[in-house]
This record gives structure tokens, C-alpha cells and sequence, in this order.
């Protein structure tokens, strides 16, 4: 059997994230200096300081986690002296799966995920919009609750999980509606708004020709699409299309721990700030080891 690297998504972000790894290794440090050049702003000071206002801006947020996740995945090869056969992510985190596969260098996945970020704060400042997750619905009842609030699905985070974004007015018929339909749980989300869904459009076609100046090569491990929940193809166009309707489109993360599984892959490395995906790992199958790297201790851990 063999792992799969896996790496965080927005909403992870917390101050001080990837300090004490920084401050242990100058190589890492330099990886944040290196961001801090691409970006033009102290992501830096961001990531170790705060605040943690200025750390949920979508532009800032997205590679300031992706900085860290990465970081995290260095140390942890270099230390461990292990590789990995296959990565993942979820949303922002499938740029970070792409990077540690050789897909888009690490400079130019900065570039991508400052400008998704930025695009898609926009696109959220133009139409009010919201998401809300589901706990413990049927596919009968998630249906009707799509049609009943007009919301519609943008993560499928496990077999007990999923998330819906709709406009403010939907979610909160969503959360009504959920009520009656004797659902468990419908938790309104504190996201800036509804991602992966057709409210993000203007940024998905603001990304295109970003996307158009960057340079992608085939994947040198397989790298699960959140769209597809299946290996990204090797043409660079292909996976350029896949990730632009990653971003209008819904996340099948229960789908894509699914494939690792069936691609032999019994171990999950979570990299990044929080345990959320490796959280979600244990749900999805409990017979699944996952593990998480966000700080020295969890590094120390996961390489015993």
C-alpha cells in the first residue's frame, strides 16, 4: 500500500501557521521570503503575526495557506525520506497537490492563487451570497432542499457531509427548509461567499488567462481532481480547464479519497494548517490512516 499527500483548503488560515517550522529550517523561511517577493506584500508577517482580519482576505489567505502547505510537505519529505504516489486537495488545496506534483512551479502557483483569490473576493462583493453545510442528509432530502431554497451543492466533503452556496436569501430558506425536513444539522458558514458555484463565474473567467501565461507540465505522481474525482489527465490544457471549472463547479472530496483508495493508497498525510481533510478521511473510511502536518510537534509525529 502506499500514502497520498493531501493538502488544506480556505478557512484553515490561523496566525502564527508555519513559524516555528520557518524559524527551524532556512530553507523554509525562504520559501516565505520568495512568496513575499511574488506577492509584493509581507505575507510573511501575515502568516506569523496576523492579524487574522487581514488573513481572511481571499487573496491573502489562499497563498498564504498554500505557502505553509507547502512548506509543511518539505519538511516532512526531507525528514521522513518518504514520497508520495498520489496527491490531493481540496479547492485552493488541489493547487498545492498540483505544485508537489510538478504540475505548475511553486512561484507561479503564488501568481495563480493571489489572482483566484482576488477575483473571487470580487465576485463575492458584487452579489451577496453565502454557504451552508449539511450534516446527515440523504440524496432524497438534499435534493429537495436544492429545490425548495434554490441553493445548490458546491462540496461533497463525505457520504454524511455536503455543502450548498446559494444567495444570502437561499441559504437562509435552506436553513428553514432543513428544519422541516427533519434534517440533523444545517450550519450556516462564515465564508465571504458562495464558492464553487455560478456566483463565481466572473472570477473564473477573469482567471482564464492567468491560467493562459502559466506554464503546466504533466504530473509526475496522479493528482485528484476535485471536479472529476479521478486522476488529472497529463495534457496541461486539459488540467488548465479542469481547474478553471473547479471554480464554479462543485468539490467531490469524498469522490477523490474514494479513487486514492482504489489506486492503493491506505495512508493520508494531511499538509497545512488544521485537520480538517484528515478528519474527513476518517469519516469517509475509518479504515483509512490519516495523519497532519501543520507545525514542528505534528511533523515529529508523523515522521515517528
Amino acid at each position: 500500500m502506499s500514502d497520498c499527500c493531501i493538502f488544506a483548503g480556505q478557512g484553515a488560515q490561523t496566525p502564527g501557521m508555519g513559524r516555528d517550522l520557518a524559524e527551524a529550517d532556512a530553507s523554509l523561511m525562504e520559501l516565505f521570503d520568495i512568496a513575499n517577493g511574488v506577492l509584493g506584500f509581507d505575507m510573511r508577517k501575515t502568516c506569523f503575526e496576523g492579524p487574522a482580519e487581514e488573513l481572511v482576505k481571499s487573496n491573502v489567505c489562499q497563498p498564504a495557506i498554500f505557502t505553509v502547505s507547502y512548506a509543511c510537505y518539505k519538511a516532512y519529505v526531507a525528514k521522513s525520506g518518504k514520497d508520495f504516489s498520489c496527491a490531493a486537495g481540496l479547492s485552493l488545496g488541489e493547487w498545492g497537490a498540483l505544485c508537489a506534483a510538478g504540475v505548475v512551479d511553486f512561484e507561479s502557483t503564488l501568481k495563480v492563487l493571489e489572482a483566484r483569490g482576488r477575483f473571487m473576493q470580487e465576485a463575492c462583493e458584487a452579489e451577496p451570497s453565502g454557504m451552508i453545510a449539511i450534516v446527515g442528509a440523504d440524496s432524497g432530502k438534499l435534493k429537495v432542499l436544492c429545490d425548495l431554497s434554490g441553493c445548490t451543492v458546491a462540496n461533497v466533503n463525505s457520504q454524511a457531509q455536503v455543502v450548498l452556496s446559494g444567495s444570502k436569501d437561499s441559504v437562509a430558506q435552506a436553513a428553514e427548509a432543513a428544519k422541516e425536513l427533519g434534517i440533523k444539522r444545517a450550519i450556516p458558514l462564515a465564508t465571504a461567499g458562495a464558492f464553487h458555484s455560478r456566483f463565481m463565474l466572473p472570477a473564473r473567467e477573469k482567471l482564464a488567462p492567468v491560467l493562459d501565461s502559466i506554464s503546466f507540465s504533466a504530473p509526475r505522481i496522479p493528482v485528484l481532481s476535485n471536479v472529476t474525482g479521478m486522476p488529472h489527465p497529463s495534457d496541461p490544457g486539459e488540467i488548465k480547464a479542469l481547474m478553471l471549472r473547479q471554480v464554479t463547479e462543485p468539490t467531490n472530496w469524498a469522490k477523490d479519497v474514494e479513487t486514492a483508495r482504489s489506486l492503493g493508497c491506505d495512508t493520508f498525510v494531511e499538509f497545512g494548517p488544521g485537520k480538517v481533510l484528515s478528519g474527513l478521511v476518517k469519516k469517509i473510511d475509518p479504515s483509512l490512516k490519516a495523519l497532519n502536518v501543520g507545525d514542528l510537534a505534528s511533523l515529529e509525529q508523523a515522521c515517528a
